[in-house]
């Protein structure tokens, strides 16, 4: 089955639980975050329940997140292999697209049992933006 790429939007209000010690956006929870819209992208495109989150390649933090900060993730799926899939997700302050983080996650089709299971998906890439993450998601995948 042959998909094009499709961007997939969540939001989230950092709160006070979600703070370090600094008073803002706790990694661990920017990466939760990160990798739920990454599940979002992949979720859209095969069975929730045949894809699990094997690799997060590079997440960077570019800049603080402060409480009250609504952050926008953007998923879309960029790469496929045979069991594996590959999101690219990217995170913005909403109110002004100030960039936070963006990277790649790499998702594996799986049978009930949790072996690798081949998914029958090409993703094709028709903007210049897409196609050059999707040169990017093909060196991590090597």
């Amino acid at each position: 089955m042959k998909m094009s790429i499709k961007k997939y939007e969540i939001h989230h209000v950092v709160m006070g639980a979600d703070l370090n010690h600094h008073g803002t956006l706790f990694a661990g929870q920017g990466a939760k975050w990160f990798v739920e819209a990454g599940f979002v992208a992949a979720a859209n495109i095969t069975s929730p329940d045949c894809i699990v989150c094997v690799n997060i390649h590079g997440m960077h933090f570019k800049t603080r997140v402060p409480l009250g900060t609504v952050v926008r993730f953007e998923g879309k799926m960029v790469l496929s292999g045979q069991t594996r899939l590959i999101a690219y997700v990217k995170a913005v302050k909403s109110e002004n697209e100030e960039h936070i983080v963006d990277g790649f996650l790499t998702f594996v089709h799986v049978d009930r049992q949790g072996h690798p299971m081949p998914h029958g998906i090409t993703i094709e890439a028709d903007t210049e933006e897409d196609i050059q993450l999707q040169g990017k998601a093909r060196v991590l995948s090597k």
